[in-house]
């Protein structure tokens, strides 16, 4: 509120959409262009402990872990599991951070880190613990290309490696965790810290930030850059009905792996091809793609519906991602239209992302 912050409730908590001084447009410019803070604490956090805690999580979580070692992080889906309705359909996606064979961090979604605790407890093997840290633990995110001057000056590293993370002092003697990850595709850091250490640790980082032009950024500002992007939204283009190879996301699943929850329902899946996947949206006349919005081909006729959708400051035009049936085979490039509150605008069907992207 101090900061001008516009509020609004997300996944059940109160969460700044937009800032005073500049709004959506300038936010994302920022983080394009230059540096943005975003307080994205609303992530859940949850500890898996105890001997084998990597070997359990890696069986039930799709992603394999066997790829990465301690000090790595991995983007990962929580699929419901074999034998339940629904199987294979996405839970939550979210990052697995490999601290050792025995320790293991999670950052879930805000709206599913209750539930996929829930699940990985219920199928905990003695001796390994699951906790949900939630309320314990802040997320702060620095994005864009001078995130790592940011980050240098408050004494943090800022040269990591894509997806690896270190635990360090930063801003008086607090610890933190720093993260080369982030949701925006440009160059930046997702930054864990105690609850109670989130406001020292804001303060700090806009202090220092102030030379290298960061601005602060909200929610709105973080949806129009993760759509430019194709990032998939849990409840939008994931869930437990829109399964990762429908979401184009089956590069996060360890096909080779001999369990994971939903396996055999997406090998199956796989194996037959899906009826509909994701593709992305670009429009061509001056419509803008919305979420629940019909996708419509030549003659009218329905053949998908917009998942999200935004103007793109970067392009100056409406881009949307959409679930499109394939049935009949839609290619990129194909043209078709969304129907816009009974009037059709075109759109052409492209592969995301719209826009580079810069976070190797």
């Amino acid at each position: 509120m101090a900061a001008g912050a516009k509020l609004a409730d997300f996944g059940g908590w109160s969460m700044p959409i937009e800032y005073a001084g500049g709004g959506v447009l300038a936010e994302h410019a920022a983080v394009r262009e230059g540096v943005g803070l975003f307080d994205v604490s609303h992530l859940g956090t949850a500890t898996v402990r105890g001997p084998g805690a990597a070997a359990f999580v890696d069986s039930c979580l799709t992603n394999d872990l066997g790829r990465i070692g301690p000090g790595q992080a991995q983007y990962t889906l929580c699929c419901v599991p074999d034998g339940e309705p629904q199987a294979g359909g996405v839970v939550d996606d979210l990052i697995v951070y490999l601290r050792a064979d025995d320790d293991v961090l999670l950052v879930p979604n805000a709206a599913n880190a209750a539930e996929v605790v829930r699940r990985l407890t219920g199928a905990a093997p003695a001796g390994v613990t699951v906790t949900d840290r939630h309320t314990e633990v802040a997320v702060l995110a620095v994005q864009g290309p001078r995130s790592p001057q940011v980050l240098s000056l408050l004494g943090l590293p800022g040269e990591l490696p894509y997806m690896s993370f270190v635990t360090g002092v930063g801003g008086g003697d607090t610890e933190v965790t720093v993260c080369r990850t982030g949701y925006t595709g440009e160059h930046g850091y997702e930054v864990l810290v105690a609850a109670d250490h989130a406001v020292e640790l804001w303060d700090h980082l806009v202090e220092v930030g102030q030379d290298e032009g960061l601005r602060l950024c909200g929610l709105g500002a973080r949806d129009t850059l993760r759509t430019e992007m194709g990032y998939p939204l849990h409840g939008h283009e994931l869930s437990r009905d829109i399964t990762p190879n429908q979401a184009r996301s089956g590069w996060a699943v360890g096909w080779r792996k001999p369990a994971f929850w939903g396996r055999e329902a997406l090998l199956a899946e796989r194996e037959a091809g899906p009826v509909r996947q994701l593709w992305g949206l670009r429009a061509t006349g001056r419509g803008i793609p919305r979420p629940g919005m019909a996708v419509l081909d030549a003659a009218g006729e329905r053949v998908g519906e917009v998942t999200s959708g935004t103007f793109s400051p970067s392009l100056r035009t409406g881009i949307g991602l959409a679930l499109l049936d394939t049935v009949g085979g839609v290619e990129e490039g194909a043209e078709l239209a969304v129907d816009v509150r009974g009037r059709p605008q075109p759109v052409t069907v492209v592969r995301p992302p719209f826009v580079e992207s810069h976070v190797r």
